[in-house]
C-alpha cells in the first residue's frame, strides 16, 4: 500500500508492524509511561510499600491480562481503530458511543501528557546544563511551569518530537522508536536502580517497598492498585484496539501480553527501586516525603539529587529515562487517534498525523498555559490540567472498559473471543479469562469509577 513519503506493508488495507518483536516493544511502549515512572512508587509509597506491590501483580495478572488480551484480539479480529471495531457487532447508538469514547480519550490525554513531557525535557536539558543545585531550589519548578513562554516553548518541543513520529507511520515510526527506546530504557533503569539502592540508608527502602506487612493493607491499596494498573497497562485508551489491528493472524496475543506483562511490571518495579530508596535515604527514612504525589519527580526527586554526590550524572540518566519513557507513551496515545481519522474519514496518513498535531497543539498549549497565562480558568475547581485528567482516567476511562466488557460479553461472545484468540495462541489462562470477563470485571470497573469520583468529590481520600 503506497503511503505518503514511503511504503508500508498491508494488512487488508491497513498498516502493520513488521512481527510479534515490534509489536510488543510497541504496546510495552505505550504501558511503560510516566504513569510507571513517578504515579507507581508514591502510591505503592502511601498504601503499604510491598503489600501494594503484591496486590497490584495479583490484579495485573488478572484483571489487567483480560483486559489486554480482549482489546489486542477485538482489534485484531476486526481490523479497525476503537470506532470502527465497535460499528463492526453494530451501528446503533450505544456502539456508536462504545467506540468513540475509548477513541476519543487518547486524544484528550496526549496534550497533557505532552505538557509534562515538556516539563521533563526542560529538566533533562537543565541537568545537562549542570543546574543541579538551582533545579533543587523552593519555588524552581512553580516559577517555571508559571512562565507561559517557558511552559509552551518545552511543551511545543516534545509535542513535535511525537508528530514527527506520527509522519513516518508504523513500521518505519513508531515500531523503529519503540524498538531503539525500550531497551535502551531498560538499561537506563536497571543502572539508576542500582545507583540508587546503593546510597547510605536506602536499603530500608528497598525492603519496605519489596517485603508485604499485611498490616499495611486496606481497602484503599486495593482499590488505588486497581486504579493504577488500569493507567499503567494502557487499557482503555483505544491504542490497543489500534495496535491489535495492526498484527497479523500468526501473532500469539497470550504470549504478546505476558511480554508486556514482564516489561511494565519491571519497569515499575525498577522505578520504585529507583526512587524510594534514594528518597529514604535522602529523608533518613521518613516515608511521608514519599507521598509528595506528581510534585515528587520535580520538586523532590531534584532535592535527592543534589544531595548527592553523583548527582547531576543521576539527575541526567533519571530524566532522560523519563523523557524516553514518556515520549513512547505518547506516540503510542497519539497514534490511536491517527488510526482513527484514517479509518473514519479515510484521511491519508499525513493529513491525519497534522490533524493529530493540531489537536495536540490546541489542547495542550491550554494545559501548558493554565498554571501561568491561564491560571485563572478553573473547571471543577481544577486546573485546565487537572480537569483533563480527571475527565480522561476517572471518568471516560472506566466508561470506555465498561463498553468492552458489554461489547465481549453480551455481544461478541466469549466463545468467539477464544477461537480468534486460539488462532495463535495456546491461550492457557482461558478458564481465568472467560470468568474474569463474565463475573467479576464489570465490578472492578465499577469500584473504579465510584472511588474516583467520590476521591474529587472529597468523600473519600486516595
Amino acid at each position: 500500500m503506497k503511503k505518503e513519503g514511503h511504503t508500508e506493508t498491508a494488512l487488508h488495507g491497513r498498516s502493520s508492524f513488521s512481527g510479534k518483536l515490534g509489536y510488543v516493544l510497541a504496546v510495552a511502549g505505550s504501558a511503560v509511561g510516566l504513569g510507571n515512572i513517578w504515579r507507581f512508587p508514591y502510591l505503592a509509597a502511601k498504601y503499604g510499600g510491598g503489600i501494594f506491590l503484591l496486590v497490584y501483580l495479583l490484579l495485573m495478572l488478572t484483571f489487567g491480562y483480560a483486559l489486554i488480551v480482549s482489546e489486542t484480539a477485538l482489534g485484531r479480529m476486526t481490523k479497525k481503530s476503537p470506532v470502527g471495531a465497535f460499528q463492526v457487532f453494530g451501528r446503533t447508538l450505544p456502539f456508536r458511543l462504545g467506540g468513540w469514547v475509548n477513541a476519543v480519550i487518547p486524544m484528550l490525554i496526549v496534550p497533557y501528557y505532552s505538557v509534562i513531557g515538556g516539563w521533563v525535557t526542560k529538566y533533562l536539558f537543565a541537568y545537562l546544563g549542570g543546574n543541579t543545585a538551582k533545579l533543587a531550589e523552593d519555588g524552581y519548578f512553580t516559577d517555571f511551569i508559571a512562565d507561559g513562554f517557558q511552559a509552551e516553548l518545552w511543551f511545543l518541543i516534545f509535542s513535535l518530537a511525537v508528530v514527527a513520529v506520527l509522519f513516518a507511520g508504523v513500521k518505519q515510526g513508531v515500531e523503529r522508536v519503540s524498538k531503539v527506546m525500550m531497551p535502551l530504557l531498560v538499561l537506563l533503569a536497571v543502572f539508576v536502580a542500582g545507583y540508587s539502592m546503593t546510597r547510605p540508608g536506602a536499603w530500608e527502602g528497598v525492603m519496605y517497598f519489596l517485603i508485604p506487612n499485611p498490616e499495611n493493607f486496606s481497602w484503599m491499596t486495593v482499590v488505588a492498585a486497581m486504579g493504577q494498573m488500569f493507567y499503567s497497562l494502557s487499557i482503555a485508551m483505544g491504542i490497543l484496539y489500534t495496535y491489535g489491528s495492526y498484527i497479523k493472524k500468526d501473532v500469539d496475543i497470550e504470549q504478546s501480553t505476558i511480554q508486556v506483562e514482564i516489561f511494565d511490571t519491571a519497569i515499575a518495579m525498577l522505578a520504585g527501586l529507583m526512587i524510594i530508596p534514594a528518597v529514604f535515604a535522602f529523608s533518613g527514612g521518613d516515608p511521608n516525603t514519599l507521598k509528595a504525589g506528581p510534585s515528587l519527580m520535580f520538586i523532590t526527586i531534584p532535592k535527592v539529587f543534589a544531595s548527592m554526590g553523583f548527582g547531576t550524572g543521576a539527575g541526567i540518566m533519571f530524566f532522560l529515562l523519563v523523557l524516553l519513557a514518556a515520549l513512547t507513551s505518547a506516540i503510542s496515545l497519539a497514534e490511536s487517534g491517527v488510526s482513527t481519522f484514517e479509518d473514519q474519514f479515510g484521511w491519508s496518513r499525513r493529513k491525519s498525523a497534522m490533524w493529530m498535531g493540531l489537536v495536540i497543539v490546541l489542547f495542550g498549549s491550554a494545559s501548558a498555559l493554565g498554571f501561568g497565562v491561564l491560571d485563572f480558568v478553573s473547571l471543577l475547581g481544577m486546573s485546565i490540567l487537572d480537569f483533563f485528567d480527571f475527565l480522561t482516567n476517572s471518568l471516560m476511562m472506566p466508561l470506555a472498559a465498561l463498553a468492552t466488557c458489554f461489547l465481549v460479553t453480551r455481544v461478541v461472545g466469549l466463545d468467539q473471543m477464544t477461537q480468534e484468540i486460539e488462532q495463535s495462541s495456546a491461550f492457557k489462562r482461558k478458564k481465568m479469562y472467560c470468568f474474569f470477563m463474565r463475573y467479576l470485571a464489570k465490578a472492578c470497573i465499577v469500584i473504579i469509577l465510584l472511588s474516583s469520583v467520590a476521591n474529587v468529590l472529597g468523600w473519600i481520600s486516595m
